[in-house]
């Protein structure tokens, strides 16, 4: 797929990867709808900045992606405003890190295990309900929701101090979705999931949860990882980019870009010499 004078649709574009994402989709000729909430009021307010250098080619528009009449108004806007819906990079997420927030009994979480359902897997959900009808009008389409390993790996080893349970529950759930929606979207559209392991401003440095580990504990985490470090978001965005217009033939699909982590708990054993019969 060509990006120029396509409309792409980024979630959580007001910081970190969605930013990068959108802000990457505009340079190359994009057309980009930037829907935000009141959780992130200073980014929201830079990521607008940003773009309004873009003039009419980009939406910022306030919403709550876990409330379904706000979504269905979110994709109305979209088809007024430009007739059609070309990418969605379904880049939603509220991770529920222990480290940061403790156990779901505690008085403070009373409401963290629904944050972490619903923003991660239902809002994604609503998004793509949504919007399907509008991108297979379009000859063309492509769906990338963005997950975590945390649906691999859980509350275990060095990364169960990052992944709460909801929140790896809930990953664990979004390749269901990947599946489902392949089927429904196909011929036209084509939808696959981008699995992200340890990454800045994910997991990883620029998030709160990795300030509160201790030197030792970070280490570890990194260790686990077969390339050793954590990503960046270069990586991300290159991974992003190869599914919206190289892989013409994926749909379906998990690609996982976690630098060899959920591989990197078990070690390939030295040979041993054997026993040899004449």
């Amino acid at each position: 797929m060509e990006i120029k004078d396509k409309v792409a649709l980024v979630l959580g574009a007001s910081k970190g990867i969605g930013f990068a994402i959108a802000r990457t989709l505009a340079d190359k000729g994009a057309k980009v709808v930037l829907p935000y909430h009141s959780d992130w009021p200073d980014e929201s307010d830079e990521m607008q900045k940003e773009f309004a250098g873009f003039g009419g080619n980009h939406l910022a528009i306030p919403v709550d992606l876990r409330d379904a009449v706000q979504v269905k108004d979110l994709i109305r806007q979209v088809q007024e405003r430009f007739g059609a819906l070309h990418i969605l990079v379904n880049n939603i997420e509220r991770g529920g890190m222990p480290v940061v927030h403790g156990s779901y009994d505690l008085e403070v979480n009373r409401e963290q295990w629904d944050l972490e359902i619903d923003t991660t897997l239902k809002a994604k959900w609503l998004v793509v309900h949504n919007a399907l009808p509008l991108m297979k009008n379009s000859s063309e389409g492509v769906i990338i929701n963005v997950s975590s390993i945390a649906g691999f790996v859980g509350r275990s080893g060095p990364a169960g101090l990052i992944f709460n349970d909801g929140y790896a529950a809930a990953n664990r759930a979004i390749s269901s979705f990947t599946e489902t929606w392949a089927r429904e979207a196909a011929p036209t559209v084509r939808v696959n999931e981008l699995m992200l392991g340890f990454f800045e401003t994910r997991h990883a440095e620029g998030t709160k949860g990795w300030e509160n580990l201790s030197g030792s504990e970070k280490e570890s985490i990194c260790k686990h990882t077969l390339l050793q470090s954590p990503g960046r978001l270069d990586d991300i965005v290159k991974a992003v980019f190869f599914l919206i217009k190289d892989a013409r033939f994926m749909t379906g699909a998990v690609l996982r870009l976690d630098g060899g982590y959920v591989l990197g708990g078990e070690q390939v054993p030295v040979m041993p010499d054997g026993i040899l019969n004449s």
